[in-house]
């Protein structure tokens, strides 16, 4: 059974001393190494954020992959999408600073800020006093950041940074391990339907394991598709792709 970790939104923590953090922090950490995957992992940590970061009322992780596509990929509801919309419009944020530029953005009062006037002056609209944002990794061109939501001004402090700083490391490593079992799994699964692939070409066409494969290749090379789109519609439809003209691309 998956340990879980909901507190009352808004209702944040108070740590008294260094174990009591120590523990809690432990207790995330097997939390988070419990997850399914990557996104399940990513939806564990803004829900966790939000009990254990001292005035997180809202959480939300913003991801660019590519430091191209910016993405919010999960979230505690609805206020962060939207917060997060009004970066994406203007083109600035504290979010969008910790994905690019600082490891901790501190906003402690929005109606005062002056580093991003657009977007504050919309936020503030939006009833948000004050923002707190970690960035959580840098992977080659992939960045990510966990960012930090309330209603009222200067909800967030020292502690808070000291914790969400503890936070987001944890996070980071367990969002890393993640992934690295998302990418094994999908490895595995197109090993799997290559190997499929080939025994169909190998039965229909009376070729070797090595032939069929090369079969594989050419399809993908002539058709501009990976081999793994290539074996998948093989499995799925018993029939190759081909090119404009082509008739047959699964001769050998």
């Amino acid at each position: 059974m998956v340990e879980q970790i909901s507190p009352e939104p808004g209702a944040g923590r108070t740590f008294t001393g260094g174990p009591d953090l120590a523990t809690h922090l432990t207790a995330i950490a097997r939390l988070l190494q419990q997850q399914g995957g990557e996104q399940e992992t990513m939806d564990a940590i803004v829900r966790a954020a939000v009990g254990t970061v001292p005035g997180a009322e809202h959480a939300g992780i913003m991801t660019v992959l590519g430091r191209r596509e910016v993405r919010t990929v999960a979230t505690t509801g609805d206020l962060p999408v939207d917060v997060d919309q009004v970066q994406y419009d203007t083109a600035q944020g504290p979010c969008l600073a910790a994905l690019y530029d600082e490891k901790i953005v501190s906003v402690p009062d929005l109606a005062q800020e002056t580093r991003w006037p657009a977007f504050a002056a919309r936020a503030v609209e939006m009833d948000v006093g004050s923002m707190l944002s970690f960035q959580l990794f840098v992977e080659n061109d992939d960045l990510g950041a966990l960012n930090l939501y309330a209603r009222r001004a200067h909800a967030f402090d020292d502690e808070s940074e000291h914790v969400g700083s503890l936070f987001a490391g944890h996070s980071a490593i367990a969002l890393a391990t993640a992934q690295q079992r998302d990418h094994l799994g999908e490895a595995v699964r197109t090993r799997d339907l290559i190997g499929q692939a080939k025994g169909i070409l190998m039965e229909r066409h009376k070729l070797t394991a090595d032939q069929a494969f090369a079969v594989l290749a050419r399809a993908s090379q002539h058709t501009n598709a990976k081999l793994r789109d290539i074996a998948e519609q093989l499995t799925r439809t018993g029939v190759l792709p081909t090119r404009p003209g082509e008739t047959k691309a699964d001769d050998a």
